[in-house]
């Protein structure tokens, strides 16, 4: 295997002869059969290399012990003294890092990248069981559980440096002091957010006795108005110079066009799109089914022709030599499932790559637009939130609140009709 990436026997000695060899070989045998590239292999042997010589030199003295290297070995690469400057920025730190996650989550069964875990576990130590309360109890999604992560990454990082590590000495005046200090900069709707898991966060910890009082009580986020923004729909024309944008000669083309399609055409979410299999789709019946939604239920649509043909297109095309049930797969090596971050990022290339100017520009533009669109269509709220899976009216409301067209009107001449 390895003579096929290189031509001196020399450095095929020398990779055999490494203890990190036989996990080279293993990577380079199972990368081929996911459809990576040769010269993309050979780029990363090497890494691969200098990587298990800093873990053994470290202490490790087993594969399973690899992952617990890669911070420490990605902070010790850009931080070399026969670096070229341009190699010290902390990104060349994250791509090193993640060049190393991929050859792990090939090799080494089980392995979870840390872009993928749970980033809420600095109070895992000290308030045991608030992830299975979170998700149990509460209901949370993974998504929100990362958000919920997020934020106690901040308290966890504030009471470090005030030099506070129990639990138990918790106040009035570390909670204030943690919400003043790291809220400067932040917008009302995130400080709001952030309030919120912290009185959930907070009620937890007096439930579980970890504190003696109940904080949460003590903990008021600013005023919020629940419909003083605007939606972030765009007109009807620019999702059609949007769709223009796109060129369908490609695999990868065709794979982005269904996907914006069900986006605005059903005004699906991103992690709907994403979570979307091949057993979603009944072509007998031409229906769509979205089984599993963020109020924990499931809506079938008709199939359009314009959806149905794309995804068709789209699927002819698309790789079939991999187990994954997913509807959109990466186009380049691995061919894994598309996240619900990359249907967020493909909307928003292509909004911009349209010239289409809109506040957060991603996937959920093309949600609002949908419910916009059945708003001026006159379809009542109650029958617009069942559509897009809106569990009470409320949720609708936020996203169909302004009459755009009649503002437009309004806005250009003297409104009088309207009135």
């Amino acid at each position: 295997m390895l003579e096929r990436y290189f031509v001196r026997p020399r450095t095929v000695h020398r990779i055999r002869s490494s203890w990190i060899g036989p996990l080279v070989e293993q990577y380079l045998t199972l990368a081929e059969e996911h459809g990576y590239a040769v010269r993309h292999l050979a780029q990363r042997v090497p890494i691969v290399l200098q990587f298990g010589k800093f873990a053994q030199t470290h202490g490790a003295q087993s594969y399973a012990e690899l992952p617990a290297y890669l911070e420490p070995f990605s902070a010790a690469w850009i931080n070399r003294p026969d670096r070229a400057p341009k190699a010290l920025h902390p990104r060349r730190a994250r791509e090193v890092q993640g060049a190393l996650e991929g050859v792990l989550r090939i090799s080494l069964p089980g392995f979870v990248a840390i872009s993928q875990r749970l980033s809420w576990e600095p109070f895992a130590d000290r308030a045991p069981g608030f992830l299975t309360y979170l998700r149990e109890e509460r209901g949370l999604q993974n998504e929100t559980l990362r958000l919920y992560g997020n934020h106690l990454r901040q308290c966890d990082a504030y009471l470090k440096h005030i030099g506070l590590q129990d639990i138990h000495a918790l106040s009035p005046t570390v909670v204030s002091g943690f919400l003043t200090d790291r809220s400067v900069g932040l917008k009302p709707s995130t400080i709001h957010v952030r309030c919120a898991v912290l009185r959930i966060f907070l009620r937890y910890l007096h439930r579980q006795q970890f504190t003696g009082c109940d904080l949460s009580v003590i903990v008021d986020g600013p005023t919020s108005y629940r419909l003083a923004s605007i939606p972030r729909a765009i007109r009807w024309e620019d999702v059609q110079q949007m769709l223009n944008a796109i060129d369908r000669e490609t695999v990868l083309g065709r794979r982005d066009y269904a996907m914006l399609l069900l986006l605005v055409t059903y005004g699906l979410r991103a992690r709907e799109v994403a979570a979307l299999t091949l057993e979603d789709l009944d072509w007998s019946l031409n229906r769509l089914r979205i089984p599993l939604r963020k109020a924990d239920h499931s809506t079938a649509y008709p199939l359009s022709p314009v959806a149905g043909n794309a995804l068709i297109d789209y699927l002819k095309d698309r790789r079939t030599s991999t187990s994954f049930r997913q509807v959109f797969l990466r186009v380049v090596a691995p061919w894994t499932p598309v996240t619900y971050v990359g249907v967020a990022a493909r909307a928003a290339h292509y909004l911009h790559k349209a010239n289409i100017v809109v506040h957060r520009a991603g996937s959920h533009t093309l949600r609002h637009t949908c419910v916009q669109r059945l708003v001026d269509a006159g379809w009542s709220l109650k029958q617009i939130g069942d559509y897009v899976g809106h569990r009470s009216a409320a949720s609708t409301e936020i996203y169909s609140k302004v009459a755009i067209d009649a503002l437009r009107e309004v806005a250009c001449g003297d409104g009088e009709e309207i009135l």
